[in-house]
């Protein structure tokens, strides 16, 4: 009874997002386990991405967010180890207020085309919150010990 209840709590707590299929091929993303972060966003058509190319991928989905939050597509680990397939501009945003076709863009770093089939899952979807902030031009900022250092200014050796 106990561990019922806090099943339904956890599903109140549980960000909804909303997906419309809108071709027969499309496939609803789903998590690879229980634990996993992100769903698996899948291809609804076939296609080839050339050697050291890049392609835009439809998934035949549109999603909506729930409020508050935005989707980051990021690439799938296996795809980038194997074949050298990775997301172009990742990790790809999804804003709450977009609501058409998620598409998603791959680029092949390899030497070799690589070919996705119907179906084939081609990239994760990461649901995130985050905060609205309020830009504010100033004249100057606190210091810190970093200061303006960056790109490597912190080293890599601990």
């Amino acid at each position: 009874m106990i561990s019922r209840l806090i099943q339904i709590l956890r599903a109140l707590k549980t960000p909804q997002c909303r997906v419309i299929p809108i071709v027969p091929e499309a496939r609803i993303p789903s998590k690879g386990s229980a634990e996993a972060a992100g769903c698996d966003l899948s291809s609804a058509e076939n296609m080839t991405i050339p050697a050291h190319g890049r392609a835009l991928v439809h998934t035949g989905i549109r999603i909506a967010p729930p409020r508050g939050c935005h989707i980051e597509v990021r690439p799938r680990s296996g795809l980038a180890l194997k074949y050298g397939i990775t997301v172009l501009n990742t990790p790809g945003t999804i804003d709450a207020d977009y609501r058409g076709e998620i598409m998603v863009i791959l680029f092949n770093t390899s030497d070799e085309d690589f070919h996705i089939r119907c179906g084939d899952r081609i990239a994760q979807a990461i649901v995130m919150r985050h905060e609205d902030a309020i830009w504010t031009r100033v004249e100057s900022f606190d210091n810190t010990e970093r200061g303006c250092g960056g790109f490597g200014s912190s080293g890599i050796h601990s």
